[in-house]
């Protein structure tokens, strides 16, 4: 029997990016799944704090070179990849010198405080997406987590749906403990209809306040299933889930929760 495909797209993975918790967690889990008999892949962006000598990071030429426009101007996409040990999986790192590169002003790695944050998911979002395709992989999961990755689940649903790459996966995703994003522009609603997301998906958002719930109602709107991995449970988000039908489940303590996972993972290919 062929092993399951999942592809993790994360906001930090250790030891690309420092050592927190989550950081941790985006490592450890892809290694116990793999442990499990998976196939798995990860994707992270390529910040401007990883130190890409060190971590042997090397560019793909042939995921690299398509241009993402957004707004009125074009932004290269470039892929690049390390080996994960000693697991050995294969981490993609999306980058872009407008978006990824560090900034005097960046309040933290993620760049949580910065104006173009908006821009930066979008790129991430299709940049990801357009990669994983290219691989022609086809996972039966993708694990999404971080704020950076919250447009991964509306992209993959609605503007990724037409074809083989995406056709049976199944979206998980993870809220965690992580530093709240500060500026998200309104101007997110026409550039994501500039994208090709209709007006009719993005009518329900444009009603909510432009925070960071917003985005996670965004990601848990398109996920098959949402797990809070946080102390408690934010109680708005629970009752979004009810209120949509999204099956939740909230996993607390220490550990990465890979049976947790594993039983969640297996239950949606069911």
């Amino acid at each position: 029997m062929a092993a399951h495909k999942i592809i993790f797209v994360s906001q930090e993975i250790s030891p690309y990016l420092s050592a927190t918790d989550n950081a941790r967690w985006g490592r450890s889990l892809p290694q116990s799944i793999q442990q499990r008999k998976y196939e798995v892949r990860t994707f992270m962006p390529d910040y401007g704090d990883i130190n890409e000598r060190r971590n042997q990071l090397h560019e793909v030429i042939r995921l690299s070179g398509m241009n993402i426009s957004i707004g009125d101007s074009d932004h290269p996409l470039i892929v690049k990849v390390a080996s994960m040990q000693p697991s050995r999986i294969q981490v993609y790192f999306i980058d872009n010198d407008d978006y990824f590169q560090k900034l005097e002003s960046d309040a933290d790695s993620f760049g949580t405080n910065r104006a173009d944050n908006d821009e930066r998911m979008i790129f991430y979002a299709r940049g990801t997406a357009e990669t994983a395709r290219k691989l022609r992989w086809e996972p039966e999961i993708m694990q999404v987590s971080g704020w950076v990755s919250a447009l991964i689940p509306m992209y993959i649903k609605t503007l990724f749906n037409d074809g083989p790459a995406f056709s049976s996966t199944k979206l998980v995703y993870s809220v965690l403990p992580e530093s709240r994003i500060e500026n998200l522009d309104g101007a997110i609603f026409e550039k994501l209809s500039a994208e090709g997301v209709s007006d009719e998906i993005l009518a329900p958002f444009r009603e909510m306040e432009l925070n960071h719930t917003l985005l996670h109602k965004m990601a848990i709107a398109f996920s098959d299933a949402v797990v809070f991995q946080t102390a408690a449970p934010d109680p708005e988000l629970t009752a979004y889930c009810d209120e949509i039908g999204k099956p939740w489940r909230h996993f607390q303590g220490e550990g990465d929760h890979a049976e947790d996972y594993d039983a969640l993972y297996k239950s949606l290919m069911a």
